[in-house]
C-alpha cells in the first residue's frame, strides 16, 4: 500500500467519522457540504456508509434534487440492495418526493430485509394510508420485527375505527415473541383509552412496570388518561402521584380523567392547582376544564374559563372550545346566550356545535332554535337520522304532531333511514 493511498484512506476514514457526527446531530447542510467536497477530493470510493448518511441529511433538510443525484452514484456503485442505502433512499423520496415514487424505488431494490420492508410501511402509516401498510404487512417475505409490529398499531390507532385492529396485531406481535417497546406502548395505551380497555390497559401498566418502562412521563400521561376513559379514579390517582415531574400534559390527563368521572369540583381544583404549580396551561387543559364545567352546568365557569385561556393566556379559541362553551350554556336554558356565540365563531360552526344546541333544545322544548339548528345540521350531515328524530320528538313534546308527522316524511323522501340499536362488547382485552 503506497503511503499516499494510505494517508488518503485514513483521511476519508476521519472525515466519515465527521460526516456521521453532522447527520447524526441534525447539522443536515454541514453534512451535505462535507459529502461534496468528499466525492471531489478523493480517488478513493465512497463505501455505502457514506451514501447512507448523505441521504438522512437530504431527507432531513428536503433536498429532493440531490437525493436522486446521490440515487444515480448508488446505482452506479451497485448499492441499492444495502439495506441501509436502500432504507436511506426510501425515506429521502417519501419525504421529499411522494410515496408513491418511494413505493416505485421499493419494488426495485433486489434485496429487501425487514429493515427496508418497516420504511415503506412507515412511509405508508406517516401519510394515513394504513390499508396499504397492513397489505404490504402481509406481503413481506421476509420475517417481520418490532419495528415492522410498532409502524402498523401506530398507524392504526390514529384511524377512526382502529383501536380494535391495533390491540389485534399487539396480539400477533406476542405471538411472534417479540417484546413490546415504549413505542409499542404508548400506541396501545392510546388505543385502549378510545374504547376503554380497562384489562389491556392494566396489563400495559404491568409490563411496563416489570420492565422499568413505566417511569417515562409521556407513557404514565397516557395511563392517566387511559385509566380515566375507563372509569378507574383510584388508578388515576395513584399513576398521578407517582409521578415527579408532571408537565402540562399530565396535569391536562388529571382534568380530563375527573370530567369523565363527573367530578367537576375536582377537575376544577386540578386546574388551579396546576397554575399554582407553575405549569402553563395549553389548549387541551383548558378544553378539557371546559368539559369539566359542561358535565356539571357550571356556566358562568365556563364563561369564566374560556375568556382567561384568550386574553390571560393568549390562546385561540378552536372548534372544540365553542362546542364546549355552546353545550354547557344550552344545557341550562341560556339559549340566547348560546346562540350568539355559534354567531360569533371565527370558523364556520360544526355538527357538534349545532348538535349540542339541538340536544339541549329538546330538555326545555326550545323549538324556534332547534329547527335553526336541525337546518343547519342537515346541511352538514344529511344523511344522519339522528338530527331528523330529534327534531321531530321536540314537535312531539310541545303537541306538534303535523310537523312531526311532516319531519318523518321528509325523512323516507330523502331516503334517510334510522339503523336499528346496536351494543358492542369486547373480548380477551
Amino acid at each position: 500500500m503506497s503511503s499516499s493511498y494510505a494517508s488518503n484512506y485514513t483521511k476519508l476514514i476521519t472525515l466519515t467519522k465527521q460526516l456521521s457526527s453532522y447527520a447524526n446531530q441534525g447539522n443536515h447542510e454541514q453534512a451535505l457540504n462535507l459529502f461534496r467536497q468528499m466525492q471531489s477530493s478523493f480517488a478513493l470510493p465512497l463505501d455505502a456508509h457514506v451514501f447512507s448518511l448523505a441521504l438522512k441529511s437530504c431527507a432531513a433538510a428536503f433536498r429532493p434534487a440531490l437525493g436522486e443525484s446521490i440515487h444515480a452514484h448508488t446505482l452506479k456503485s451497485n448499492f441499492l440492495s444495502n439495506p441501509f442505502v436502500g432504507s436511506a433512499l426510501l425515506d429521502m423520496y417519501g419525504k421529499c418526493v411522494s410515496v408513491s415514487h418511494a413505493r416505485k424505488l421499493f419494488d426495485e431494490i433486489p434485496q429487501r430485509n425487514a429493515v427496508v420492508w418497516n420504511a415503506m410501511i412507515s412511509h405508508y402509516t406517516h401519510r394515513g394510508n394504513i390499508r396499504e401498510a397492513v397489505e404490504l404487512y402481509e406481503a413481506m417475505d421476509v420475517m417481520p420485527n418490532e419495528s415492522s409490529f410498532n409502524a402498523i398499531i401506530k398507524g392504526l390507532v390514529s384511524t377512526e375505527d382502529g383501536s380494535y385492529k391495533a390491540i389485534g396485531f399487539y396480539r400477533k406481535m406476542v405471538e411472534f415473541r417479540f417484546k413490546p417497546t415504549l413505542i409499542t406502548l404508548l400506541a396501545l395505551v392510546s388505543a385502549c383509552s378510545v374504547i376503554g380497555a380497562f384489562r389491556l390497559v392494566k396489563e400495559i401498566h404491568s409490563y411496563a412496570f416489570r420492565n422499568l418502562i413505566e417511569p417515562h412521563p409521556q407513557l404514565k400521561s397516557g395511563l392517566v388518561e387511559a385509566y380515566g376513559r375507563c372509569g378507574s379514579i383510584d388508578y388515576v390517582q395513584l399513576v398521578f402521584e407517582s409521578m415527579v415531574d408532571r408537565d402540562v400534559v399530565a396535569w391536562s390527563s388529571l382534568v380530563s380523567a375527573y370530567a369523565l368521572h363527573g367530578d367537576a369540583e375536582s377537575a376544577l381544583r386540578a386546574f388551579q392547582e396546576m397554575e399554582s404549580a407553575k405549569v402553563r396551561p395549553d389548549d387541551i387543559a383548558f378544553l378539557n376544564v371546559l368539559k369539566a364545567c359542561s358535565h356539571a352546568g357550571l356556566a358562568d365557569e365556563a364563561i369564566g374559563y374560556f375568556k382567561r385561556m384568550q386574553d390571560g393566556y393568549g390562546l385561540s379559541a378552536s372548534k372544540d372550545h365553542y362546542s364546549c362553551l355552546v353545550d354547557v350554556l344550552s344545557r341550562v336554558g341560556r339559549f340566547e346566550e348560546a346562540y350568539k356565540v355559534i354567531q360569533a365563531m371565527p370558523e364556520k360552526p360544526t355538527a357538534k356545535t349545532w348538535g349540542a344546541l339541538l340536544g339541549a333544545c329538546r330538555n326545555y322544548g326550545e323549538v324556534e332554535l332547534a329547527e335553526i339548528a336541525a337546518k343547519e345540521l342537515w346541511k352538514i350531515e344529511p344523511e344522519n337520522p339522528a338530527n331528523y328524530v330529534l327534531l321531530g320528538k321536540i314537535y312531539m313534546s310541545v303537541g306538534r304532531q303535523e310537523e312531526a308527522e311532516r319531519l318523518r316524511m321528509e325523512m323516507r323522501d330523502r331516503g334517510v333511514k334510522v339503523s336499528p340499536g346496536s351494543s358492542w362488547c369486547l373480548f380477551k382485552d
